[in-house]
């Protein structure tokens, strides 16, 4: 601890990621990446921006980008807002309609970057603690707080809400923002999109890191009211107003029109999961009903911890957290077809055994 840190920076516990090695090639299934690669659309977009232009400053609107979010889901460009990842529109989000007079509440067992927000924004957490198959109790989204935020499908369960879910939630919270973090929402669900312009408290966020593989060009999405819009463009133009480089409007545009290639990859992704569950269950394993890229798995008689050891001595990785009521889960991304057989086959060595 440094002589020259803040209060507040000394009394952070920073998001940890998940690990990124480089001693050795490895089957990564620890991170949630796509698999496959962006659109090649947005490749030649962004191939065709690295020209001279990049001298200078990239428009502070994103009005273009905008534009594309927009329409991708038929909505106002006055509702949409975009973003350097989704992540730093949902630290502008906390910083915007969260008030610290009273708690923020989200579930106990969930994206853990929604903690270290409220400690940076000087709010108190109120958990809602998920049953014991991991579901959301709604009725408990309710009360005293500043506003809601939860993920849908939850990370890192994979648990769905259906829309009917959100629908209570709104209606119980009318005069409070509720946030949906839909990070994974195109591997199976239903987008709260189109419930904003029935509800003026709902912000719903998204990224082009997940379905459309571009988690290196760094590029998030928000939709809902104009005024809630507002808000975050308040808070953004007090913090930074270029957000996203030139590069990135090019390619971001070209991933939202592109929507046959959104589909097709989503397909893939979807198709392989539902074969890895298949192979997982015969294995001994029990999971959540996963919505998203990933399995939440664990097994019956062989620790988490252990597996998770083994797979890395084999060269997969998968994501273990060691925490209350999941440590004895792990978190696998899916890969490809050929790298799913790799995990496969090296768990099933391991719980042979």
């Amino acid at each position: 601890m440094s002589k020259f840190w803040s209060p507040l920076a000394q009394s952070l516990e920073p998001y940890v990621p998940g690990e990124q090695p480089k001693d050795k090639k490895y089957v990564k299934l620890n991170t949630n990446e796509n698999p496959y690669p962006p659109s090649p659309k947005a490749m030649a977009a962004m191939q065709a921006h690295v020209n001279s232009d990049l001298r200078l400053y990239p428009d502070p609107t994103c009005a273009d980008l905008v534009q594309a979010a927009a329409d991708f889901y038929g909505v106002s460009p006055k509702q949409t807002f975009v973003g350097n990842g989704s992540d730093e529109i949902l630290a502008l989000a906390f910083m915007a309609f969260f008030d610290p007079a009273k708690p923020v509440m989200f579930p106990d067992i969930t994206y853990s970057f929604y903690k270290v927000y409220a400690k940076l924004c000087g709010l108190t957490p109120k958990l809602i603690t998920l049953d014991e198959q991991f579901k959301l109790p709604i009725d408990l989204f309710a009360g005293n707080q500043s506003g809601i935020i939860l993920p849908n499908p939850n990370a890192p369960t994979a648990e769905l809400l259906p829309l009917s879910a959100i629908r209570t939630i709104l209606e119980q919270n009318r005069d409070q923002v509720v946030v949906i973090d839909e990070a994974y929402i195109d591997f199976g669900g239903e987008s709260a999109v189109s419930l904003i312009n029935e509800y003026d408290n709902l912000l719903v966020i998204q990224t082009l890191s997940k379905s459309r593989a571009l988690a290196g060009l760094r590029v998030g999405t928000a939709y809902g009211s104009e005024q809630l819009i507002e808000g975050l463009d308040r808070v953004k133009n007090s913090f930074n107003s270029y957000t996203l480089d030139r590069l990135a409007l090019a390619g971001a545009i070209a991933a939202y029109e592109d929507r046959s290639y959104l589909e097709t990859t989503v397909q893939k992704v979807v198709m392989t999961r539902e074969w890895t569950k298949e192979q997982l269950i015969a294995l001994g394993f029990t999971m959540t009903d996963s919505q998203a890229n990933f399995l939440f798995i664990t097994h019956e008689r062989v620790p988490a911890e252990q597996i998770f050891l083994q797979l890395r001595e084999k060269g997969v990785l998968v994501r273990y957290f060691k925490q209350p009521r999941i440590d004895n889960y792990l978190r696998v991304t899916i890969g490809t077809d050929e790298e799913m057989q790799v995990l496969v086959d090296g768990i099933r060595e391991i719980v042979s055994k």
